[in-house]
């Protein structure tokens, strides 16, 4: 059994968080991370990118005349590019969920957090805030010195540009957000002339102050704090995760020294103790401590080292992506391992029964609701009768003409009901009556089927099941 990786709690003491004296929260320094270039900060870059993207993009997107993705609340329909959801479909967002959670589980035990370093929104707009405060108030040094410098009326412009900023983008953020759950090329016009319903005000107002709030000053605070992953992250991870290591081996002892100074006469590591590592971090946290619950494997301070070892002429990758294995056994890579095989192959597994279960899905549902207020009811002409409501969605992108009947029992028919058309997304209700001869029912309950099956295409068809009801003397 593979054994799990120790990890640093450099959280606050939870006994003593409250008192004066402790108060993480007052003491806890702002941290400025230093601006780096290099391989992991450039594929950072693109994967946020990637996911600002998609997320802004998406609801732009018109399919077949209709929004290709909106979650169209108030008449229950979800619109995903050619499907089309009911909430009776909603077992196929829980099954999603848990591929989501199977592939994250993959992903930790194969490389860690890389999910929260790369591609998690709040990683990915706390960055996009970042940037803006680069851009409004300089570099590290320029943003420390602004923040320890007395009221001025440069610092008021800067910082208020700053947060206009931030609020313009949370704003965006909330719009956007809105915009997946009604249609987004109206939702503008709506909002700004007033005519827009109060829970899109609402809604627009919650996501851009928690955006706003989130990224722009709790940052880190979510991941430390609100976010459970980091916390648990421990028992995903084994001695054969990839993760960002320090070389202790190789590094230490650390220490200033000249570039051409020869490491085994000064009894040095690697290490020049530049602290460019711990000042690049997101997190603010110091690599060389070890694992740490923090750590979002972003791997910006490998750039940094890296940087660093060009310039003394040193190998690369005393802080790198590894294994704790390769790092203190100086073993290979163990690719076969029983927990990233386990997680795989159910993945894998679910997976494939989603995709066959959506593909074999058929856009069309059909619901049968007995008439409560009457068991039965006799006729004119002596025969018994039911009465149903029918509700029927079409949940294809392209409108269709039906045809119902009825299966069971050669006894009861159907009262006559014409073919019927739905438009595309369509649903409807359909008063329809089942009658029988009282001299032909021999008991009070009878198990019926309603079918409805499309005239263009006799693949597609659905049915439900409900009861005929008799009086008991047939």
């Amino acid at each position: 059994m593979s054994q799990k990786i120790p990890t640093q709690d450099n959280s606050p003491d939870p006994v003593k968080i409250h008192s004066p004296d402790h108060d993480a929260i007052a003491k806890k320094r702002k941290i400025h991370p230093r601006s780096i270039s290099g391989f992991f900060s450039k594929m950072r870059l693109s994967s946020m990118t990637f996911v600002i993207l998609i997320y802004s993009l998406l609801p732009w997107v018109n399919w077949e005349g209709r929004q290709a993705l909106l979650f169209d609340l108030p008449h229950r329909q979800f619109f995903i590019f050619g499907w089309t959801f009911a909430p009776q479909d909603f077992f196929f967002l829980s099954w999603l969920l848990m591929i989501a959670a199977f592939g994250l589980f993959v992903v930790t035990v194969f490389a860690g957090r890389v999910f929260c370093g790369y591609v998690c929104p709040q990683s990915t707009w706390t960055k996009i805030f970042m940037w803006i405060e680069h851009l409004t108030e300089g570099e590290r040094n320029a943003r420390i010195k602004l923040d320890k410098a007395p009221f001025s009326g440069e610092k008021l412009i800067r910082k208020s540009v700053k947060h206009f900023l931030w609020l313009v983008v949370a704003f965006a953020t909330g719009f956007i957000f809105v915009g997946y759950f009604t249609p987004i090329r109206s939702l503008a016009p709506e909002f700004f002339t007033g005519s827009l319903e109060g829970w899109g005000y609402f809604f627009i107002g919650l996501f851009t102050t928690f955006t706003y709030m989130n990224a722009g000053w709790l940052r880190e605070q979510v991941c430390f704090i609100m976010c459970p992953y980091g916390r648990f992250q421990s028992v995903m991870f084994d001695k054969d995760t990839l993760i960002v290591s320090y070389d202790s081996e190789r590094g230490e002892p650390r220490g200033k020294r000249k570039k051409d100074v020869d490491l085994k006469d000064a009894g040095l590591g690697s290490c020049i103790d530049c602290q460019l590592c711990v000042q690049v971090c997101p997190t603010g946290i110091d690599i060389r401590d070890g694992l740490q619950f923090q750590c979002i494997q972003c791997a910006l301070c490998i750039d940094a080292c890296d940087s660093i070892m060009d310039q003394m002429n040193y190998p690369r990758g005393l802080v790198r992506y590894t294994t704790e294995h390769i790092l203190k056994e100086k073993t290979g890579y163990h690719w076969l391992r029983p927990r990233l095989i386990g997680f795989f192959s159910v993945l894998m597994i679910m997976v494939g029964l989603f995709v066959y279960s959506l593909a074999t899905r058929v856009p069309l549902a059909i619901e049968a609701i007995r008439d409560r207020n009457q068991l039965y009811r006799e006729n004119s002409e002596g025969l018994i009768e039911n009465v149903y409501t029918l509700k029927i969605m079409n949940k294809s992108q392209q409108a269709a003409t039906y045809h119902l009947s009825i299966e069971g029992n050669e006894h009861i028919s159907l009262v006559d009901v014409p073919d019927f058309s739905l438009a595309a997304g369509e649903i409807s209700t359909l008063p329809v009556t089942l009658q029988a001869d009282p001299g032909n029912l021999k008991k009070s309950n009878y198990e019926v089927e309603f079918k409805i099956k499309a005239i263009n295409d006799e693949e597609l068809e659905a049915e439900t099941e409900s009861r005929f009801l008799a009086p008991a003397s047939h």
